[in-house]
């Protein structure tokens, strides 16, 4: 398959540079360009799963070069960056992950005689689908909600997305060039460095 996009590619790298975005902000992004470390939160079985997991809920088969959605998660959780709530009844993000990951692995043998990361497309994503609905073995899922812990993932797995610059030049957004403000605020308007729509 190949990509589509509604945006020319560079919209945001090109303007990392300039006047519109401060050089916090531009650090930032340049950040989120660079190659994720590992961060040793995941043994390899985790961080297997948690790759096939990403790849189930943001599909990049279109991408030659995909983000690489695990490690960025697993690097927000080491460094501590999360969103900064949970449930009550949940323990951190890091053990939240951890119990999950093991479960759903634990789900996917049970259910399909392989691990998540071995399981073919088809398989994965009616595993996703049962673990978001709560429909997976409860004897698996003995310390956490499966829909809460899908719901966790799923929101660490888009923020991660979005918040990459590459996601963002798909979807055209610059709100970050916002060093000047905005002089052209309404329905419709477009400032002079946005993009328009291919």
């Amino acid at each position: 398959m190949t990509r589509d996009d509604r945006y020319p590619a560079n919209t945001v790298r090109s303007i990392l540079d300039t006047p519109l975005v401060t050089p916090a902000t531009s650090a930032a992004l340049r950040a989120r360009l660079a190659e994720p470390v590992g961060s040793g939160v995941f043994d390899a079985l985790a961080r297997k799963t948690l790759r096939a997991a990403c790849d189930g809920l943001i599909p990049q088969s279109d991408r030659s070069n995909p983000i690489d959605l695990a490690s960025i998660v697993e690097s927000r959780l080491a460094n501590g960056d999360g969103d900064g709530w949970r449930y009550a009844d949940m323990p951190d993000d890091v053990a939240v992950l951890r119990s999950g990951l093991a479960a759903i692995d634990a789900s996917a043998h049970g259910m399909f005689g392989a691990g998540l990361a071995d399981l073919d497309t088809m398989a994965r994503d009616r595993l996703l689908t049962s673990v978001q609905h709560g429909d997976v073995p409860s004897d698996l899922w003995t310390v956490l909600d499966p829909k809460r812990w899908f719901e966790t993932l799923l929101v660490a797995v888009t923020e991660a997305y979005y918040a990459h610059p590459l996601a963002q030049e798909e979807i055209g957004y610059l709100g970050m060039a916002d060093a000047r403000g905005w002089s052209d605020v309404g329905l419709g308007a477009r400032a002079p460095h946005e993009p328009e729509p291919l």
